[in-house]
């Protein structure tokens, strides 16, 4: 039948969907994803089931806590491991000038759209598929309704879908759709840290005295916040709504149910849109942008020479790099409004407008996104360092100069942190105004800047924020932000081309500030004074630290309040000297097979 047949191309016989899976199912990488994705499910759960007593009760309880933390594993690792799928949906089409081909094949734009998306999503589909057994074995302890399995399922589906479809909506509006993976994720991370912020400045305990917290109007649009309603509802409730509508029946007290349909309709509209605009792919020309061309008139009289320096490289990296229009506005726009931000946080406290609470958690959320975009940032910068030389031919010419391997990677180093000094002032900035009103005791505000923390059996009085954090903090964060500038060089000179060295830096990026960030948590609750040090090694565990020392080293504060600045601040030290110690180490490395790797790999972009 013509429609069956329609029906057919569209999903299980399109011959891209075909192609992809095919091809994806026989590499290795895919297969050591596919068994780290159910090796961290099964790691998870082997810490939710672990306790001392065996009673059936306990063992339903800690099945119900295996559960959630199943839960909120499989989304984070979602939303990672998708657009890592999706990164090549239109650039591997794009990469090596084939699209005039594809566009010339009987295949209609739907077929297009849907193939990439489906092909790749195919396996994120297949992840969940798979763990969908060691969910569902947690009820055989009891304290786990079905309900919340396919809740829980659901919305890492959703999740994937949506993510699936911005990937591929980015690839074809972006036409350059090797960086559109690094747009998603710094994206996601402000989107996701931005809406957990404005959420839990709304919550409201649902009655006086309780525990519970009420949703708000963000919860719907949040995995994490919705999966938290479905699988908490004695903590993360609904409020308490006289005759309201179906529109805010469905929003306030359905949260689970409405993300999964948002995402679902969302989904759709964006594959519509990029089925339209597929084909203009195609018709796309290289020209230069109005902007420019209006900076160039206003200096075809003549303009002074720049001063290269003495690294011509470093140079390069730096004032070449992010040149149109939209990086332009995206990196001066993140300096501005960072700014505003770091500015406005004392003001709000100080009118009244935060809580201390809120003002601390305000401060812990804007700094460690900032934090997290300058290193997705830095990893997209120096990942394509190189790839992008060897993709577009100018390697070859620079090999052929006088410089050597090290004063190139160095160059490379040196001008990706000047490029992004601007954005690193933002964080340090934001602390130090903060610092600076803590100092001055927040400037007589009502009730002061300091919390009565509770640590074991003592009370240990905390300010908003610890004051020499300030200055820890950009020692910590430049040292973080060169190692994962080295990781990405190392990824994008020994890969073909860009996609392959951008997914393998944030890996390998995100697996050891994961670890480090892990042990430092552990450390610091169990083990005084060596946690507070083992806390300074990732910036966002030092900012825990700094702003809400109580949550992450309670055993060190029983020890004093001093204690624990003294070593936190000897950890900053020793996080900055490894910092530079271990780049010093990859950089002498990467010398010695530098030219041996780019040869090696000549010809084969």
């Amino acid at each position: 039948m013509p429609l069956a047949r329609w029906a057919s191309d569209l999903g299980p016989t399109n011959p891209i969907i075909l192609r992809i899976v095919a091809n994806g199912s026989r590499r290795t990488r895919h297969l050591w994803i596919r068994s780290g994705f159910l090796a961290l499910l099964m790691v998870a759960m082997l810490f939710g089931m672990v306790g001392q007593s065996s009673s059936l009760r306990e063992l339903a309880q800690r099945g119900a806590t295996a559960f959630t933390a199943l839960s909120f594993v499989e989304v984070t690792l979602i939303c990672v491991l998708t657009p890592l799928f999706m990164a090549g949906a239109i650039a591997q089409e794009a990469n090596p000038q084939t699209w005039e081909i594809l566009l010339t094949t009987p295949l209609n734009r739907v077929q297009i759209v849907l193939g990439n998306l489906m092909g790749r999503l195919f396996f994120v589909l297949a992840l969940l598929v798979g763990a969908l057994p060691l969910m569902m074995s947690t009820q055989f302890f009891g304290g786990v309704p079905p309900t919340a399995v396919w809740g829980s399922f659901m919305i890492s589906a959703c999740t994937a879908l949506a993510v699936g479809a911005v990937a591929v909506a980015l690839s074809i509006t972006r036409s350059a759709g090797k960086r559109s993976v690094f747009v998603f994720y710094s994206t996601v991370v402000i989107y996701l840290f931005a809406t957990w912020a404005a959420d839990g400045a709304l919550r409201a305990p649902v009655s006086a005295g309780s525990i519970a917290r009420t949703t708000t109007v963000f919860t719907p649009i949040n995995p994490f916040l919705a999966l938290e309603s479905l699988l908490m509802p004695s903590t993360y409730a609904a409020p308490a709504i006289e005759q309201p509508g179906w529109a805010v029946s469905a929003w306030m007290l359905h949260p689970a149910r409405t993300y999964c349909l948002l995402t679902i309709m969302t989904s759709l509209a964006l594959m519509v849109a990029s089925a339209f605009s597929v084909r203009a792919l195609g018709a796309r020309t290289v020209s230069t942008p109005w902007w420019r061309r209006m900076t160039q008139a206003a200096k075809a009289e003549g303009r002074t020479a720049m001063r290269v320096g003495h690294n011509p490289i470093a140079w390069r990296e730096s004032q070449l790099r992010g040149t149109s229009l939209m990086a332009l506005v995206g990196r001066w726009g993140f300096v501005v409004v960072g700014i505003l931000g770091g500015i406005m946080l004392p003001i709000l406290h100080r009118t009244g407008a935060l809580s201390l609470d809120g003002f601390r958690t305000a401060l812990q959320t804007v700094v460690a996104a900032e934090s997290v975009v300058i290193i997705l940032t830095a990893l997209n910068m120096s990942a394509t360092a190189v790839s992008r030389e060897r993709e577009d031919g100018s390697l070859d010419i620079i090999l052929t100069t006088p410089i050597q391997p090290g004063p190139y990677i160095a160059g490379k180093l040196r001008g990706i942190i000047q490029f992004l000094a601007p954005m690193l002032a933002v964080p340090a900035g934001t602390l130090l105004a903060s610092a600076v009103y803590v100092l001055a005791k927040g400037m007589g505000v009502p009730g002061g800047i300091t919390v009565q923390a509770a640590s074991g059996t003592a009370t240990v009085a905390v300010p908003a924020m610890l004051p020499e954090g300030a200055l820890e903090y950009p020692l910590v964060m430049l040292a973080f932000t060169a190692f994962a500038v080295m990781v990405g060089l190392q990824w994008s000179i020994k890969s073909k081309g860009t996609i392959g060295s951008a997914v393998g830096a944030v890996f390998a990026t995100g697996v050891t500030a994961l670890v480090l960030g892990l042990c430092g948590m552990a450390a610091g609750r169990s083990i005084p004074g060596v946690g507070a040090f083992m806390n300074a090694l990732t910036p966002v565990n030092l900012l825990a630290a700094v702003i809400t020392p109580e949550s992450v080293a309670d055993d060190t504060l029983q020890q004093g309040l001093g204690t624990f600045r003294v070593a936190l601040a000897i950890g900053a030290v020793a996080a900055g000297a490894l910092g530079a110690g271990v780049v010093w180490a990859m950089h002498g490395s990467m010398q010695k097979t530098f030219m041996f790797t780019v040869r090696k790999l000549a010809g084969t972009a």
